[in-house]
């Protein structure tokens, strides 16, 4: 993709996330500052902030869990490199601490892809599993968005049994909800 089609997927996806009702009534939401090829969230971080949303992005720790702190704009990011892996923008303020994602209404995640069952297919850290069970163990149920590009919504992921389905996928285009993804039990 060209850095104009990058820019302009960036501005689709944010339309589109925008007008998801779980975004549209959200309080707080835990989000990330994308990275490499992924779709562009800065846009969408700034829209939600405009609303008046409280926006939660997260600092990667040494053992691949996740800190929080808040986001108030491009100028709170701080560039951190961890060890030799990646180098990541991240809040450059206060540290709330990983239960902090509890308090959200919606969490965007980060993916490589996501199927028609809701599974979303992450880069394999564990970082955001972890968030997952920290949720559930907290019987907290924000709404689970996965932020893709089109293509890469496909027909079937690998799931292992500590993976859940998500309640929604946003790409450019539009929208696509799970109706499943709240069920107990499911899938496999």
């Amino acid at each position: 993709m060209t850095a104009d089609d990058v820019r302009g997927s960036a501005t689709a996806l944010a339309r589109q996330a925008l007008g998801l009702p779980e975004l549209a009534h959200a309080r707080t939401v835990a989000a990330y500052v994308s990275v490499g090829s992924e779709p562009g969230t800065l846009a969408l971080l700034d829209a939600l902030r405009a609303r008046g949303v409280r926006v939660l992005l997260p600092a990667l720790l040494p053992d691949n869990d996740l800190d929080w702190g808040g986001y108030t704009g491009e100028g709170s990011l701080a560039r951190v490199r961890h060890g030799g892996r990646m180098t990541l923008l991240e809040p450059a303020g206060e540290r709330l601490g990983p239960d902090a994602v509890t308090e959200a209404d919606a969490v965007l995640l980060p993916g490589l892809a996501v199927d028609a069952r809701g599974m979303r297919l992450g880069r394999g850290g564990g970082s955001y599993d972890r968030v997952l069970a920290r949720l559930e163990r907290a019987g907290a149920h924000p709404a689970l968005v996965v932020l893709l590009y089109d293509s890469e919504v496909v027909e079937r992921v690998p799931a292992e049994p500590h993976d859940r389905p998500v309640h929604a996928v946003v790409t450019p285009s539009g929208a696509r909800r799970f109706r499943w993804a709240s069920e107990p039990g499911h899938p496999d």
